[in-house]
């Protein structure tokens, strides 16, 4: 009996060391993720620690390209985001909010008269305090990433991966997780 506690002591002992030698503990995971989205390539890539480990398909929606400005524009945003909900109990196996509208998709829309300065006002406040910002105003929200399938566009601005990838992916994007979606590629090599 004292021989096999003593075994299972080194054991775990050597894992311990293990684990602080490559400088991970099993209890907290990733130190970084981040999700960037390219819309022209329907890419989407997955980055923990800076490193690249997943590049998926992705299917949006039917009318993709160029900034959402409204409500039912079928359009998937462009800009830097973050994940601000997760729902494990979405009919597209598990969904990611994205924080959309952002600060300067508020003011862009505030400058074309969509939205009012109240409006603008509740967007920064969630925005500089990573919460969610206001999904029911002129300029939508409830956009995410989300299961159900990406080998067409059909969503209503959303991003989609297969219900196996969003499970995955959900693993590695907590809460603030920074989201960027690129038109391309091509508009990262411009800038």
């Amino acid at each position: 009996m004292k021989l096999r506690l003593l075994a299972l002591a080194v054991i775990v002992l050597a894992v311990v060391a293990i684990l602080v030698f490559i400088g991970r503990d099993i209890m907290t995971g990733p130190i970084t993720s981040e999700i960037i989205i390219y819309k022209e390539e329907r890419q989407l890539e997955l980055y923990v620690d800076s490193e690249l480990i997943g590049v998926y398909k992705i299917g949006l929606s039917s009318e993709p390209l160029g900034s959402k400005d409204k409500e039912g524009d079928r359009r998937t945003p462009e800009g830097e985001y973050y994940v601000c909900t997760r729902n494990e109990k979405s009919r597209f196996t598990y969904f990611l909010g994205i924080s959309y509208p952002n600060i300067s998709d508020a003011r862009r829309n505030l400058d074309n008269g969509v939205i009012d300065q109240k409006t603008l006002n509740k967007v920064k406040k969630a925005i500089e305090n990573k919460k969610r910002p206001p999904w029911d105003t002129y300029l939508g929200g409830e956009i995410g990433i989300h299961g159900g399938g990406s080998g067409s566009d059909w969503t209503l601005g959303c991003i989609a991966v297969t219900n196996e990838e969003i499970l995955l992916i959900k693993d590695y994007t907590p809460l603030g997780t920074p989201v960027r979606i690129y038109a391309s590629r091509d508009y990262i090599l411009s800038e």
